[in-house]
């Protein structure tokens, strides 16, 4: 299939790809292309003027310090995965990246263009999430940080306005000592996610947690912290009953209706599946320090 007629433009400069976007409602900044350009040959985006960033100077490169990893618009999925700096720091990032598509997806595709897609099934959402992320949109009246669970408001919806370009993402750090771990259920792997779990964990010499943090994607029209689950989490040896309390309270969360492939009733199972399994992943890496 072929896409519609469109206009293209490639601007140099920031300010000139914002005016452009701000003089046309129905322009769509491309960046990696992975989602749109099928989008639009399979007719399912129709924008009149595609504003292509990959010239504009100062959206490239990773900054790694110590409060985290700053990730610029046209950083590819690959490049994210494979950055050793980004390893020391957050190997949870390199964990959820092997679970994004394929390797010529990855190499392709852009981080911060997976964020503003905003597909609720989506790994890199769900790690924005996470984390306690943020984006840095820049429009006609500046920039302004936003907040990943500010960020991610529906169905491919979210707070970024039609005007603005986000120029880059956030990752917070781990917290030091902390257990980490993330799984996804797929129908094959590369697959958007049926039901995807992470987790975030740290105890203390007695083995009870003093943090904790769980969201999921693919189970709402966005991704999800499990706050619910958290608080019973917290302050606990996670024996089996704080397990499975903590996994009925995430239950309702799952929102999603039935679907040809799949039925709600299965994404709660496979939900409180992977919860178990990560908290306990994230329990034992957090025990011993280690980063398999």
């Amino acid at each position: 299939m072929k896409p519609p007629i469109f206009d293209y433009q490639a601007p140099v400069t920031i300010a000139d790809a914002v005016r452009l976007l701000a003089g046309d409602a129905d322009a769509v900044v491309l960046a990696g292309g992975q989602t749109l350009l099928p989008a639009m040959n399979f007719r399912a985006a129709n924008p009149t003027l595609l504003v292509d960033i990959q010239h504009v100077a100062g959206l490239r490169g990773i900054a790694v310090g110590d409060d985290g990893v700053v990730v610029k618009a046209m950083v590819r999925h690959r490049e994210l995965e494979l950055d050793a700096a980004v390893l020391r720091v957050n190997p949870l990032v390199a964990e959820v990246m092997q679970h994004v598509a394929h390797i010529p997806i990855r190499t392709r595709g852009t981080v911060v263009g997976s964020l503003c897609h905003g597909d609720p099934s989506a790994e890199m959402p769900l790690l924005l999430v996470l984390l306690g992320g943020s984006v840095i949109a820049q429009g006609p009246a500046g920039q302004r940080e936003i907040a990943a669970e500010d960020f991610f408001q529906s169905f491919l919806t979210t707070a970024r306005r039609q005007d603005e370009i986000v120029v880059e993402a956030r990752f917070p750090p781990l917290p030091p000592g902390a257990g980490w771990a993330f799984d996804e259920v797929t129908r094959r792997h590369g697959d958007y996610a049926i039901v995807g779990v992470g987790c975030v964990l740290a105890l203390d010499d007695d083995g009870r947690v003093t943090g904790v943090r769980l969201a999921a994607c693919g189970i709402a029209d966005r991704p999800v912290r499990l706050k619910a689950a958290e608080a019973l989490l917290n302050g606990t040896a996670l024996g089996v009953s704080d397990l499975d309390a903590a996994v009925a309270a995430s239950l309702p969360a799952v929102t999603q209706p039935d679907e040809m492939h799949v039925s709600a009733s299965y994404r709660r199972r496979a939900l409180g599946t992977l919860i178990r399994r990560m908290v306990a992943k994230a329990a034992q890496r957090a025990r011993t320090g280690t980063m398999q």
